[in-house]
């Protein structure tokens, strides 16, 4: 589904040029789990951004489900992004002047999806998150979880191949935060491929593969005790 070769990203300003991956090379197949992890500055949120089409690499080769995307311009970039990928953030990111009907549809509104079946996928993801009787509240009427909730159902709703998640229970607790992973677990299980930045050794427990990054470089590949359970 994925596979990176060489690749490498180098920010440059007039006086400084800083690289923040060197020579990466992944490949990922369809329906893996896979944590990236590291410290703070590692290059993790720069290689995520390379792989959900928000930036292009300085050196490499980027080929998603058999499209070389590398050197894709901005606009077909954002094309290819809106078809393939699902976001969620550590920020949940939602629209506060919307309703969560209303953010959960707004991806499919982008795609031009009719309108009837628009209303009949919101139904059916937030059902499936144990939303649907928050639809017509606002995001700042929900807790922290339930709005992580939310920004879940807004991510599979266009029914992506690949889900990208940013430190996502950054911002709760523990509670909410394993509520959230079990959601992330269960998508995995439904046969989505999700690709996780993650400080926390817990919420990395729940993927098939750990990488680790150091300075921009791949130091570090293991499976999880949950992959190796699956194997056995």
């Amino acid at each position: 589904m994925i596979h990176i070769q060489q690749l490498s990203k180098v920010f440059r300003t007039d006086e400084v040029e800083t690289t923040a991956l060197s020579k990466i090379n992944i490949q990922i197949e369809q329906g893996q789990f896979v944590a990236i992890m590291g410290p703070s500055g590692c290059g993790k949120s720069t290689l995520l951004n390379i792989i959900g089409l928000l930036d292009n690499p300085t050196k490499g080769s980027y080929s998603f489900v058999g499209h070389e995307v590398s050197a894709f311009s901005e606009r077909q970039r954002a094309s290819f992004r809106k078809e393939n990928i699902g976001f969620v953030f550590q920020n949940f990111n939602l629209i506060d002047e919307l309703s969560v009907f209303a953010n959960v549809e707004l991806p499919l509104f982008y795609q031009g999806v009719a309108p009837a079946d628009r209303r009949r996928r919101v139904e059916e993801v937030l059902k499936q998150m144990q939303m649907e009787h928050r639809s017509k509240h606002f995001p700042l009427q929900l807790s922290g979880g339930q709005q992580q909730r939310v920004a879940v159902a807004r991510a599979i709703v266009s029914r992506p191949a690949l889900i990208l998640a940013d430190e996502p229970t950054g911002n709760l607790d523990s509670v909410h935060g394993t509520e959230v992973m079990e959601l992330l677990k269960k998508l995995n299980a439904q046969g989505t491929t999700i690709i996780m930045v993650t400080h926390s050794q817990r919420d990395a427990s729940y993927a098939n593969r750990i990488i680790r990054l150091f300075d921009g470089q791949m130091v570090a590949e293991n499976l999880t005790h949950h992959a190796e359970s699956l194997i056995a």
